[in-house]
């Protein structure tokens, strides 16, 4: 007969990265990063055509001022007279090498737009994470802790209507109040002149205004810097903290009923300790995967967030070349924002599948 064996726990399950579990892992993120070339291309060839439905982007800049002669020997230069399909092929062989063409408008490479814009845009939105974290974070614990009480029902309505109130009429209303009436904060730009030229005469800049002033040393350049950034940084974060409110809520109210705590809230413990110490870290690892999905929806609030602060992003270069019908640009800057959104979907795939297990199948 033989004896039985008694394993330690927690040795015998855990999975061998070379074994079936570790090949599941390696597999479903394999797929996860190869869907993002598709994905891109997808967003890419859709703005593409549909850019085409409206005209040609020569005779919207230049129609009127030039003769038809003038005209079509523009169209021909920019090779706007060629076949649809050649135009895509072209199109697409020039962004697998990094080349995005020109700008129609104002004649400039384009990932020179999107190296010059992009960092206004990727600090808006560090502002915005960092305002949706302070802000939806605590409110749902508060939430959690008092619920079905007066303080959840408002809070809740609060979560509600910071989602669903366009991101241009909150921006609107903060800059009318803190801006116009009180005249405590700035009401557009990314700094100062003085500053911005301060900074520009830096003998090497990042592009992130407050990176840039931190380097500098200038204390006064910071505090500027900061007090441009409280606005927009507001308005684009409260779009995701009503998100992460009612997200903290859900997930804390489950965890607040788990028996570890209970076991926990017999001892005695207070509950402010109870709530933020020990039902708190498992609520909020759900966080982290939602942040990276609403990545999205701040590039696309960026675009409305920027236009309404005069913050030069490329979600404000994004409006102006909508207007203009200027393909080139407009399909660079869609081309960027889709390899952030799905280059950020994948990490989000890759810290979900080490959370959890389960999602590698």
């Amino acid at each position: 007969m033989t004896a039985p064996t008694h394993e330690v726990p927690g040795t015998a399950a855990e999975p061998d990265h070379g074994g079936p579990a570790g090949q599941g892992l390696v597999r479903y993120l394999a797929v996860r990063a190869f869907l993002i070339v598709p994905t891109v291309l997808v967003l890419v060839s859709l703005v593409f055509f549909l850019m085409r439905l409206t005209g040609d982007p020569v005779t919207a800049a230049f129609g009127g001022r030039l003769t038809p002669d003038q005209l079509h020997a523009k169209l021909h230069q920019a090779g706007y007279d060629r076949p649809l399909l050649t135009q895509y092929l072209d199109y697409l062989r020039g962004v697998a090498t990094g080349d995005f063409g020109r700008t129609v408008t104002d004649n400039q490479p384009v990932t020179h737009v999107l190296g010059t814009y992009g960092a206004a845009t990727a600090e808006l939105a560090c502002y915005a994470l960092l305002v949706a974290l302070l802000v939806g974070v605590p409110l749902g614990m508060v939430a959690a802790a008092h619920r079905d009480r007066a303080p959840d029902a408002a809070l809740r309505l609060f979560a509600v209507l910071t989602y669903a109130t366009p991101v241009f009429f909150v921006g609107l209303l903060l800059k009318l109040v803190f801006a116009i009436r009180l005249g405590w904060l700035p009401s557009s730009g990314r700094a100062s002149t003085d500053v911005q030229l301060f900074l520009q005469d830096q003998s090497s800049t990042t592009g992130v205004y407050l990176i840039d002033a931190l380097r500098s040393g200038d204390g006064t350049a910071v505090a500027d810097v900061l007090r441009h950034a409280v606005l927009p940084g507001t308005a684009l974060g409260l779009l995701v903290a009503g998100i992460l409110l009612r997200l903290v809520r859900t997930n804390l109210i489950g965890t607040l009923s788990a028996g570890y705590v209970d076991a926990a809230r017999s001892r005695g413990v207070a509950p402010l300790r109870l709530v933020t110490r020990h039902a708190a870290r498992p609520a909020l690892i759900p966080v982290v995967t939602v942040l990276g999905l609403q990545v999205a929806g701040l590039l696309g609030g960026a675009v409305l967030t920027e236009t309404t602060f005069e913050w030069k992003g490329l979600g404000y270069q994004l409006a102006h070349y909508l207007t203009v019908r200027d393909f080139p640009a407009v399909q660079g800057i869609v081309a960027l924002f889709a390899v952030v959104v799905a280059v950020t979907n994948f990490l989000v795939d890759v810290a979900t599948a080490l959370i959890d297990p389960r999602v590698r199948y």
